[in-house]
Formats: structure tokens, C-alpha cells, sequence
């Protein structure tokens, strides 16, 4: 690979991971149409098995696909992220929600979490834990913020070239030991057969 294309391939990274100026309206835009990203978004949020009581939050919720489909599941829904240029898009997809207070989107960090009024039933984040600072730690601050018996879902669907099933499965290795480390238990891998597959790690604050 030239110099030159390691450049371009790490911009592009880097505005996937933080999307940022035209440059991230069109990231967002690629995010928001592709099949896979789609599919993706709605399998996570099925297998979270949302009821119309709980209180949902999405961590690096991009282009809003996820937040739609929680909408129409979930009692409330609040998502964060770090790029103000996802938090507009997000919200006018999710406008009607929005305005109708059953939906709330916030430009913020995970390192930097937003005071929610209750506890959280469920958490769930797709192809953004390997953004956040010190992931550990992170997801011990998600524990302490839901309640016992809340569920967490992390997904990964690696995009660095030559990604395979094997690199499927170290990631779900890693979230999962991760969320061992952070207390949650009867953890459980699900698999979903895209290029590369999608791997989700299941968890739950015990009681």
C-alpha cells in the first residue's frame, strides 16, 4: 500500500470513528444507506429484546438507524455522540420522536455521560467501543447506570481490509472479556452471517 493511500485509508477511519465537516455529512450518509449498516442496526436492537417500558441508551449512535428502531420499541430513548455533525442527522430522521419527547439525542462523549433521571434498563452501542477512552473503565460506569437485571448488547462488525470471520470472533472475544471485567454476567455471543459477520456480546447487570 503507497504512502498516499494510507493517508486516505486513515482519514476515512478516522471520520467513521468521528465524522467531521462535508467530509462527515457524506460518511453519515454512507452509514445511513448501506445495506449491511441497516441490517446490522435492526438485528442488535432485536436481539436487546426492547419492551415498551424500558429506557434505552445507544452509545455512538451515527446516523440514527439504531434510534428509529428503538422509537418504536422502547418507552424513552436516549442516545449520545461525539460528532455534532451525527447528532443533526440523527435528529431529523428522528424528528418525530424527537419533538414528541420520547426521544433524546445528546452531542456528548462516553467518557462524558449525561445525567439520565432513572435508571437505564438497556445499553447497547454497534462498532464504537473501539473509539472510546479506556473501554474498562467505561463500561463500569454503564453498570453502576443500570438497573439490576439491565441488559447490554456491544456489536462489532470489523471494517479494516482483510477482515474474516477469525477477526470477527478475536473482537468478541475482546467485548466479552471486557464485559467480564466489568461485573456483567450470562454473557452470550450471536452471530449474524454479513461480510465480515457481526458479532454482538450479550450481557447482564446481575441482581
Amino acid at each position: 500500500m503507497t504512502t498516499v493511500k494510507r493517508r486516505v485509508l486513515g482519514t476515512l477511519v478516522r471520520q467513521f470513528g468521528h465524522p467531521r465537516g462535508s467530509t462527515g455529512q457524506v460518511v453519515g450518509w454512507v452509514m445511513a444507506h448501506r445495506r449491511s449498516n441497516r441490517e446490522r442496526n435492526r438485528w442488535v436492537v432485536g436481539l436487546l429484546d426492547v419492551q415498551p417500558t424500558d429506557t434505552v441508551l445507544e452509545i455512538g449512535f451515527g446516523p440514527g438507524l439504531a434510534i428509529a428502531e428503538l422509537a418504536r420499541r422502547a418507552g424513552h430513548v436516549h442516545g449520545i455522540d461525539r460528532s455534532d455533525v451525527m447528532v443533526r442527522q440523527a435528529s431529523r430522521r428522528n424528528r418525530v420522536a424527537v419533538a414528541e419527547g420520547r426521544v433524546e439525542l445528546v452531542h456528548a462523549s462516553v467518557d462524558r455521560l449525561p445525567r439520565f433521571d432513572a435508571p437505564l434498563d438497556a445499553v447497547m452501542a454497534v462498532n464504537s467501543v473501539g473509539f472510546w477512552p479506556e473501554p474498562a473503565q467505561r463500561l463500569r460506569e454503564l453498570w453502576g447506570l443500570l438497573r439490576p437485571g439491565g441488559r447490554i448488547a456491544l456489536a462489532s462488525q470489523p471494517r479494516c481490509p482483510g477482515a474474516t470471520r477469525d477477526t470477527t470472533d478475536r473482537a468478541a472475544g475482546e467485548l466479552r472479556a471486557l464485559l467480564a471485567g466489568a461485573g456483567f454476567a450470562e454473557l452470550r455471543v450471536e452471530t449474524l452471517e454479513l461480510d465480515p459477520p457481526v458479532a454482538c456480546v450479550l450481557g447482564v447487570r446481575p441482581r
